[in-house]
């Protein structure tokens, strides 16, 4: 597939870098421009481009971009067909992003992006780690596979973007449409919490919307106190135990 990446941060050269060895062919831009990053592409074997050319002339845009930013990307697809294929990888931080009010108040974050870009988005690749993309795929049918969680409305391209996910090594599992993708923002039992799909199912199903927010605070908090000495598995315990459901 031709695909075109929007941000060359962490999780989009991953993406970038998985599926370009996948054998698709992927152009590479973020917000700087395409010199910035040529050097970067060209070891992951993508082409460096301008944010336009990115979207022009590709089956797929995936979107990897801090939160706040998309308003910056108003206008940029006025021109690209409907049938393209719009991956939302963010999630909102507000010690990043500032405050949202429509987001704080409730509104989905990738509901909120497909209102700044002006057409609706797919929600994947936002509820890992880095690292769990890059390092801990696995064959098809593997016990204990990781799985991801995709959320969207349009069936054909929640499709296209469950395939990308299977063909890097993970689950890709259906959950549900965007108004649902809540279930899997920051805060929730689904995010980075490394779950095989039956174990994601049931992630998903008991997220408490009222409890995310103060869940993702509480857990950014730990982080920074920890600094850089948290490994990966550590990560992913500590989210699994900030965003278990309270004893009762």
């Amino acid at each position: 597939m031709k695909i075109g990446i929007i941000g060359a941060g962490n999780i989009g050269a991953m993406l970038a870098r998985k599926l370009a060895a996948a054998g698709h062919a992927v152009k590479l831009a973020n917000s700087k421009g395409p010199d910035t990053i040529r050097e970067l592409a060209g070891d992951i074997g993508a082409a460096a481009v301008s944010k336009e050319e990115a979207v022009g002339g590709v089956e797929v845009v995936v979107l990897s971009i801090p939160f706040a930013n998309y308003r910056d990307l108003a206008g940029l697809f006025d021109d690209v067909p409907e049938d393209v294929v719009v991956i939302d990888t963010s999630n909102y931080y507000p010690f990043r992003d500032g405050a949202i009010a429509d987001v704080d108040g409730g509104m989905p974050e990738s509901v909120w992006v497909s209102g700044q870009i002006g057409r609706p988005v797919i929600k994947a690749w936002n509820a890992v780690l880095a690292a769990t993309p890059a390092e801990k795929g696995q064959p098809d049918g593997t016990d204990g596979r990781i799985a991801i969680p995709v959320a969207g409305d349009a069936p054909e391209a929640k499709a296209v973007a469950i395939g990308l996910v299977e063909a890097a090594g993970f689950d890709g599992l259906d959950a549900g449409g965007l108004a649902a993708s809540w279930r899997q923002q920051p805060g929730t039992p689904a995010y980075c919490t490394e779950l095989a799909a039956n174990e994601l199912k049931e992630a998903l199903r008991s997220a408490d919307r009222f409890r995310a927010a103060d869940n993702r605070d509480a857990l950014i908090k730990e982080f920074f106190a920890a600094g850089t000495g948290l490994t990966h598995d550590e990560m992913v315990a500590r989210n699994r135990a900030g965003t278990a459901a309270p004893k009762s």
